[in-house]
């Protein structure tokens, strides 16, 4: 058996999210099928983790075992993007791993980014690519909340009542946000995250940039471990896996 590992990027915004559902049409779905074809035999696809409903990737990861070598790497990304071009998905790249290479359990950190188009003109260009916000944001304010953020924590509050994590316990390894032209991007590092952690995350963040929170608040609210605490979770638009470090 040969072990590969592909690169995606995807828009989200037509998915039901990354995992196979019995109902709906899903990244991990498409992909496997239409590799399956290409190789002529079944194989199963392991993502790096998921993403929920209309959740973008700069770059997935994600491998796949078959009985035949792929020998020529440039045809098969060929062929397989012929197929993926017009659900807006996309093989970045293909390569061959080891026995022990698994795209989920091997990754050291995960690094998410999150849009914000911050202006009263509704975008266009970027519509469903990032959450609008009319109301001005204190960048200043919500720099200092996402320090906070910093850090090995229980980030219950912040947890999706859905979640199957073991432990609501993560380090989050970095919190930046940057502004440009009316676009806020927020990226956080770590190496794993709890469902609607990032959203969550950003909706709080959110709340201190209106100023309808405090910094005092927001630190409270965190260290409450009490979902219904959290403000409303950010659109999933504006969310994106930026890139899996192995």
């Amino acid at each position: 058996m040969f072990k590969y590992q592909i690169l995606i990027e995807y828009v989200g915004t037509n998915f039901r999210g990354w995992q196979i559902q019995k109902k709906g049409k899903t990244i991990q779905g498409l992909i496997q099928e239409k590799i399956s074809k290409i190789l002529r035999e079944k194989i199963i696809l392991f993502g790096s983790g998921r993403t929920d409903t209309g959740v973008h990737a700069l770059e997935q990861s994600a491998h796949f075992e078959c009985e035949k070598e792929i020998t020529n790497t440039d045809k098969f990304l060929n062929s397989i993007n012929h197929f993926l071009s017009k659900d807006l998905v996309t093989i970045l790249n293909i390569k061959k791993r080891n026995k022990n290479f698994h795209s989920r359990f091997s990754a050291r950190l995960r690094i998410y980014n999150y849009v914000i188009i911050n202006r009263l003109s509704r975008p266009v260009i970027d519509k469903n690519r990032g959450w609008h916000i009319i109301n001005k944001l204190d960048l200043k304010m919500m720099k200092k909340a996402a320090k906070k953020l910093i850090g090995t924590n229980d980030f219950s509050t912040f947890r999706a009542s859905s979640c199957r994590a073991k432990s609501p316990i993560k380090t989050m390894k970095s919190v930046k946000i940057t502004s440009k032209n009316n676009r806020i991007e927020i990226e956080f590092q770590s190496q794993s995250f709890l469902q609607q952690q990032v959203r969550s995350m950003v909706g709080c963040l959110k709340y201190v940039g209106e100023k309808k929170w405090t910094l005092k608040k927001f630190t409270k609210v965190m260290y409450s471990k009490k979902r219904i605490s959290c403000a409303p979770p950010a659109p999933p638009e504006g969310l994106y896996l930026a890139r899996v470090i192995y």
